[in-house]
């Protein structure tokens, strides 16, 4: 049994059992066959603890419509990040981290989550390695909780003393990072690659959350993939890396299994975590997906969605007599 085939059977095992159980997948710099090597002590970037939570029904259905992109600055001078409010209370209310949410048990999941993703990120960086605080978040197929789990990782990082973290949607066929959020599409990261008179503080997001700004795919284009490939995508991805020392940026991606965009992302990525879907992803689906990411460093897994574990409670509420 190859190793891909030893980390889809162990998911298939905890489907059965109807309980969350980490799987953490790492691909060795050095590997000669580039095949993915499951450990359970110490990889590189370890998600001890997968995400027991469904994704919002509405997180991935159709596209939103398409907004007018808005008007540049006067005079052609640079306009200064715009600003939006995200609804905090709707936020919590849909089951997500948010800082005034209290202590829940998704919080403490994600606390988990983030922390060898953020060791990770601000530790040493091999020779021409990718900026480790580069973190991409996909999927086998549509459906699997990517995009909930990407903006609950930005918030939950959001909260951290000293980093900031810009959330990337960087699924352009079919965003929905600001839908899921309840904002109106806006011109982002597609046509910054476009049009190089365009800026990233152009279309950047700065949001009520001090510590965290969004970055919208833009406007659709049958051009994406080779946009991605682009040198000035590689541009564009070490200018976000590098411009602010404390930055996490956490990306959105296409799902692996239905579109070329989602590899070509990859390769801009220091960490990617792949979502699976509990009781639904199958085996065939699992190794697929890991089979695109072959030769990429510090790919991880979540498992998500996966029922409540009984003695759990929603809430953590500690007695000290």
């Amino acid at each position: 049994m190859s190793i891909i085939e030893k980390a889809a059977s162990r998911i298939d095992r905890q489907r059965s059992n109807a309980v969350a159980v980490p799987v953490t997948v790492t691909v060795p710099a050095d590997s000669a066959d580039a095949s993915l090597a499951l450990s359970d002590r110490e990889p590189v970037a370890v998600l001890e603890a997968p995400v027991a939570v469904a994704a919002p029904a509405s997180a991935h259905t159709a596209a939103p419509d398409v907004a007018a992109p808005a008007a540049p600055a006067a005079g052609g001078a640079r306009a200064n990040p715009r600003m939006v409010d995200l609804d905090l209370a709707k936020m919590r209310d849909m089951g997500m981290v948010t800082a005034a949410g209290g202590r829940t048990t998704l919080l403490e999941e994600f606390r988990i989550i983030k922390r060898p993703l953020l060791k990770r990120a601000f530790g040493e960086r091999a020779e021409g390695e990718m900026p480790p605080n580069l973190i991409m978040i996909t999927s086998s197929l549509p459906g699997e909780g990517k995009t909930y789990c990407a903006i609950n990782l930005a918030m939950s990082i959001a909260m951290e003393l000293d980093h900031t973290v810009l959330l990337v949607d960087a699924d352009v066929a079919r965003p929905s990072v600001l839908r899921t959020l309840g904002l109106p599409a806006q011109r982002g990261l597609m046509d910054i690659l476009v049009d190089d008179k365009l800026d990233l503080s152009d279309v950047l997001l700065r949001t009520n959350v001090d510590t965290l700004s969004i970055l919208p795919a833009g406007t659709s284009t049958p051009r994406a993939t080779e946009l991605l490939a682009s040198s000035t995508m590689s541009s564009l991805v070490t200018e976000i890396a590098n411009r602010y020392p404390d930055r996490v940026v956490i990306f959105d991606s296409p799902p692996l299994l239905l579109t070329s965009e989602s590899r070509v992302l990859a390769s801009h990525m220091g960490q990617i975590v792949v979502v699976v879907e509990a009781q639904t992803t199958t085996q065939h689906a699992v190794k697929e997906a890991l089979h695109k990411l072959e030769g990429f460093n510090n790919v991880n897994l979540i498992y998500n969605k996966t029922r409540d574990i009984p003695g759990i409670e929603e809430t953590y509420d500690y007695h000290y007599g």
